[in-house]
């Protein structure tokens, strides 16, 4: 009766196959049964499930062609093409242009025959050395290539011996980890095979929307499903987890009473540089630095803005004199990709020139770009956090609170600040924090008080800003322990389905 009911629980691809299992040969069952291999695993993984079949598998490392060793197994090795003219000619010039070879093809050759001692050098001459008897057998390489794919822990001495020789040469053997696969009936499995399994071939697999409506289903017998059977599992889709450190980082800003700034990544060499008192000639706007954006002139803002940076820049504000020489206009037309996140907090200045109210606190969260060396630490494209701060009593003290507080819910328990410089701000400090997974001090910002060449162009008048742009992605190297900036970019499956994103 048990075994009547385990019958009907059997899938149409199970039954298929269960002719074929006293064979106890997979390739011959996907031979017979015409199912494909992937079929034919699935479906003896389920006859597991029931106990009719036990499964195991063995992980073996097997030896196999490479691409050249696939050409060479029907060309012939080139040391067997080389020995084939120097049969007929008895000798040949080491420039001779005729050899149909490769130049690495051509050495490889040369080393291989001369291992062999069945060739000579001299006089820029290659001779031969072998008897036609010695040419006219195959060599272990040639026969080992024959014998491929091949068990690595079945290979005999010599088998391994041609494996070593082989392998220092490009693409002609690869090691491949292969998983086998085998199994064996068991009582219930030996019972089953012996049975009448017709009946189960008029079971029905589905319940169609017609049965529903003509209401058939009520004389049809289903097939049984088991529902505690194994399924493979289904990773659910999520955000990026770089894009849920952003939502995190955005969240914290706001809980401080922040605002968002958004803009455009391609911006003016005014509003990245100019309006952040960069002079013209500075480095940093140099192409090896920044990205330009070929053939496109960007729009300067309003004139008075123009003329009050222009200003700033030839003679200097409030008592201060400029970085001198001849602003140019065109030069601050120049479209790029924006360097930094600073841009955004010149702009919101901007736009609270005429306002009554000029205070407030604003942060983004987005891209930037430079033309930067691609290490563990640098991309040429990375995330930053900026943040603006305007209020007449904030101080340097209020500026290093806001970056503490932030930095320590990012994970970050030591930060320290060192004295620094950046044009456009004034103390200016560089932010660290200590990166466990690298045990070293990791630079993760730049902050400061805007200088009043900064300020005034662009506000109308001198109000203490505080202001910061922190490297966001170094900040999440320590918040999800990852050691290399290059990890958030490569889309490793794995690494994406294991990273999940933790509040502190």
């Amino acid at each position: 009766m048990e075994n009547a009911k385990l019958i009907e629980t059997l899938s149409p691809n199970e039954r298929k196959i269960l002719p074929y299992l006293k064979e106890k040969e997979i390739k011959s069952i996907i031979k017979k049964s015409g199912l494909d291999e992937t079929s034919v695993i699935r479906s003896l993984q389920f006859l597991e499930n029931k106990n009719i079949i036990k499964l195991k598998s063995e992980r073996k490392k097997t030896v196999d062609l490479g691409d050249n060793g696939v050409l060479y197994l029907k060309n012939g090795l080139p040391e067997r093409r080389l020995l084939t003219i120097l049969a007929e000619k008895k000798e040949i010039h080491l420039n001779d242009k005729s050899l149909k070879l490769s130049e690495n093809e051509f050495k490889a050759a040369l080393g291989a025959l001369k291992k062999k001692a069945m060739i000579e050098i001299k006089d820029n001459k290659i001779f031969l050395n072998a008897s036609m008897n010695e040419i006219s057998k195959k060599t272990l390489e040639e026969r080992f290539l024959e014998s491929l794919p091949v068990e690595l822990d079945k290979l005999a001495p010599e088998e391994l011996y041609a494996l070593k020789s082989l392998e220092s040469r490009k693409d002609i053997v690869m090691l491949e980890e292969k998983q086998k696969v085998s199994f064996e009936l068991t009582s219930i499995g030996k019972e089953i095979i012996s049975s009448d399994l017709s009946h189960a071939d008029k079971l029905i697999e589905t319940l169609t929307p017609e049965m529903l409506r003509n209401e058939s289903w009520k004389s049809k017998k289903f097939r049984r499903y088991d529902v505690t059977s194994n399924v493979p599992s289904i990773s659910g889709g999520k955000r990026h987890f770089v894009n849920q450190g952003i939502d995190y980082a955005k969240r914290l800003w706001m809980d401080m009473g922040f605002q968002e700034m958004s803009s455009t990544l391609t911006q003016t060499g005014f509003w990245n540089f100019d309006a952040l008192f960069t002079a013209q000639d500075h480095p940093v706007r140099e192409i090896q630095d920044t990205f330009y954006i070929k053939g496109i002139k960007g729009k300067l803002p309003e004139k008075d803005i123009v003329k009050a940076v222009k200003q700033a820049h030839e003679k200097g504000v409030d008592n201060s004199k400029g970085w001198g020489g001849e602003w140019n206009e065109e030069e601050a037309k120049k479209v790029i990709l924006r360097t930094h996140t600073t841009c955004l907090s010149a702009r919101n200045l901007a736009s609270l020139r005429n306002a009554k109210n000029k205070t407030g606190k604003f942060f983004s969260v987005g891209k930037c770009f430079r033309n930067e060396t691609i290490d563990w630490s640098h991309g040429f494209e990375f995330n930053q956090t900026e943040g603006i701060v305007i209020d007449k009593d904030a101080g340097f003290c209020h500026l290093l609170g806001y970056l503490k507080e932030f930095f320590s819910k990012m994970g970050f328990d030591d930060v320290k600040f060192v004295p620094s410089y950046f044009p456009y701000t004034e103390p200016s400090v560089e932010v660290y924090g200590y990166l466990k997974e690298k045990k070293v001090w990791i630079e993760i910002g730049g902050a400061g008080i805007f200088r009043p060449e900064v300020v005034i162009p662009l506000l109308g008048e001198y109000i203490p800003v505080l202001a910061w742009g922190p490297g966001f992605d170094r900040t999440l190297m320590d918040y999800y322990k990852i050691k290399d900036l290059r990890e958030f970019y490569n889309n490793d499956l794995t690494k994406l389905r294991e990273v999940k994103f933790w509040v502190k």
